[in-house]
């Protein structure tokens, strides 16, 4: 479970925690953790690049302050897949945020993203997402949210690359 800064993750290292119902996902960005930090609070920025690509995205709340809210929409061919939480805390490099998927909401996940500066143009982000049971940790797994955390951090890093964020 612990990371060196030789260690690099191009892609998304997705792993489930051996000792807590939780979720860790590392991936680093050539970026500043403030534009990594921006492309999470921003509702703008955030809708162009979350889920996966063959999703529509639109923010119908987002107050990204600490102890503020938000709800967006996922959409495909008809079909909508609506999420909302609350930002417990929001700093400069780190976001602390209640994920729930509507679908399931008795199911709400406690995230916590930091963001390190590796100090040569490259972020990591962090990302431990703590479920409420195992069984709800790995329902997680088996959703195919890999999917949408890989496509959704390329389009993140073409974001970034264009000066987006």
């Amino acid at each position: 479970m612990t990371t060196t800064h030789d260690t690099r993750y191009a892609e998304a290292a997705i792993e489930a925690d051996p000792t807590v119902p939780a979720v860790h996902i590392w991936r680093d960005f050539a970026a500043t953790p403030a534009q990594l930090m921006r492309a999470h609070t921003d509702p703008d920025l955030f809708r162009r690049w979350i889920g996966p690509s063959s999703l529509t995205t639109r923010i119908d709340h987002w107050d990204c302050r600490t102890l503020g809210s938000y709800r967006y929409v996922a959409e495909r061919d008809g079909e909508e897949y609506a999420f909302r939480g609350t930002f417990p805390h929001v700093g400069e490099d780190r976001l602390v945020q209640t994920f729930t998927w509507e679908g399931m909401p008795e199911a709400i996940a406690l995230e916590t993203l930091t963001f390190e500066d590796l100090g040569d143009g490259t972020t990591r982000l962090h990302a431990f997402s703590l479920c409420d049971s195992f069984e709800g940790r790995d329902q997680m797994l088996a959703s195919g949210m890999e999917v949408g955390i890989h496509d959704g951090y390329r389009k993140l890093d073409a974001l970034l690359a264009e000066g987006a964020a």
